[in-house]
């Protein structure tokens, strides 16, 4: 293997190990925001996608996500000729990077993305469920639309497909939890407090211990996008952290000029937002674009918060509007901000005098929500033949930390 192969493989897996991080660091998040009873649980349907998902890519995944497809389905799903990765010493690209490191790297997206559906219905979803819900969205939903949109051939991206542009999972990751999440809120029902008794967050360190770790972890998952460790993932990291810092710097202002003082839990959701709305773009906007990007995400996602509660969905962790709609705003502003000054692999965008680019964005967009969001409704109603959705009203009360797991994060003092 040579020098060049030796540097980008070790590029990729560290990036890999970056992103990996951010699952658990999503975990903390979350648990941040529930009740002391229902910590464990919360964390454990983080960790569950990390061993779920794995398995299963390995298996089968990342062949039917990247791997070319046959016949009419080719352009919405690969097939299995790399199934237990069978492939992994081979080469990627001319670079001499292994499809070992690229199928360790994407199996992280994959993990984290319905990791991040797990914040639409914490404290009250069955654990059970919610394994099997892994399974079955990972396999139909995940699998499919992660090769339409960077697959051989696929339907919705640049090589053979619509053109839509997504550098880092704008498509894949963001807008396709946040829809999911919605739907998953909608059918598995609301909490039994909600909206009456909501309880503030029980531990603000840790929303922001994990926010932190998520920044930091973005850097893999943006910066190793380009699969070269080169001016590309420079750009990508830079534009990454200006959109974050600008998103919170700017829900910081809001928050100071809406009640008079920046709250720490504003600061940790906008710099979230900031984050998911530059993924799609992180490799084809200037850091200027990005600076924009992140301060009209902060406005957007802050304004939807408010609005949320006239939607009564018990979207418990907010993943619909810091997720869902930062994702869709950012896959839009590719379409605007991009330049193939800055990745020639990329295109122009309405800005640079190409209107078309966002008319794809858009068109992309509504066919993802669709595809996520049918096929969301169809997986939860499948699960509902065979097992409850969410745990028993007793089981509630008492927390899910005890009665799907048989411990307590904390003693009784703090489980409030």
């Amino acid at each position: 293997m040579t020098a060049v192969a030796l540097a980008t493989n070790g590029f990729i897996l560290i990036c890999a190990a970056l992103v990996l991080l951010m699952t658990p660091a999503l975990g903390l998040f979350y648990a941040g925001f529930v009740r002391g009873r229902n910590v464990l649980n919360t964390l454990m349907m983080s960790f569950g996608a990390m061993a779920l998902v794995s398995v299963l890519w390995m298996l089968y995944g990342y062949s039917l996500a990247f791997s070319e497809g046959s016949g009419p389905f080719a352009p919405f799903v690969g097939g299995l000729a790399w199934a237990g990765l069978s492939n992994w010493s081979a080469p990627f690209n001319s670079n001499g990077l292994s499809h070992g490191a690229v199928a360790f790297f994407q199996l992280t997206f994959a993990i984290i993305t319905p990791a991040l559906v797990s914040g639409a219905v914490v404290e009250r979803m069955n654990f059970r469920a919610w394994m099997l819900f892994l399974l079955l969205w990972s396999t139909f939903i995940y699998l499919p639309l992660a090769h339409m949109v960077w697959g051989p051939g696929g339907f919705l991206g640049t090589s053979g497909g619509l053109g839509a542009l997504d550098f880092a999972g704008g498509y894949v990751v963001e807008m396709a939890s946040g829809a999911a999440a919605a739907v998953a809120a909608l059918v598995v029902g609301p909490r039994r407090t909600y909206p009456n008794h909501n309880a503030p967050p029980h531990n603000v360190p840790f929303i922001l211990l994990g926010a932190g770790l998520l920044w930091f972890g973005w850097f893999g998952f943006n910066g190793g996008s380009g699969l070269v460790a080169g001016n590309l993932a420079s750009l990508a990291c830079l534009t990454t952290n200006t959109a974050g810092a600008s998103a919170t710097l700017v829900w910081m202002l809001l928050d100071t000029y809406q009640r008079g003082k920046p709250t720490a839990v504003g600061a940790a959701t906008g710099a979230v937002a900031g984050l998911v709305a530059i993924t799609p773009a992180a490799g084809f906007v200037s850091p200027i674009g990005a600076l924009f990007i992140g301060a009209l995400a902060a406005l957007v996602c802050s304004t939807a918060l408010q609005l949320k509660g006239r939607l009564r969905l018990d979207d418990s962790l907010d993943v619909l509007p810091v997720h869902g709609l930062a994702g869709t705003l950012g896959v839009l502003l590719t379409g605007i901000f991009a330049l193939k000054s800055v990745n020639p692999a990329g295109a122009d965008g309405l800005l640079a005098g190409n209107p078309l680019q966002l008319w794809i964005q858009l068109k992309a967009a509504g066919f993802t929500l669709l595809w996520v969001g049918v096929g969301t409704f169809v997986v939860l109603q499948l699960i509902r033949q065979f097992m409850p959705l969410r745990v028993s009203d007793q089981a509630e009360r008492l927390g899910l930390d005890i009665s799907a797991h048989g411990e307590e994060a904390y003693n009784n003092e703090f489980t409030g």
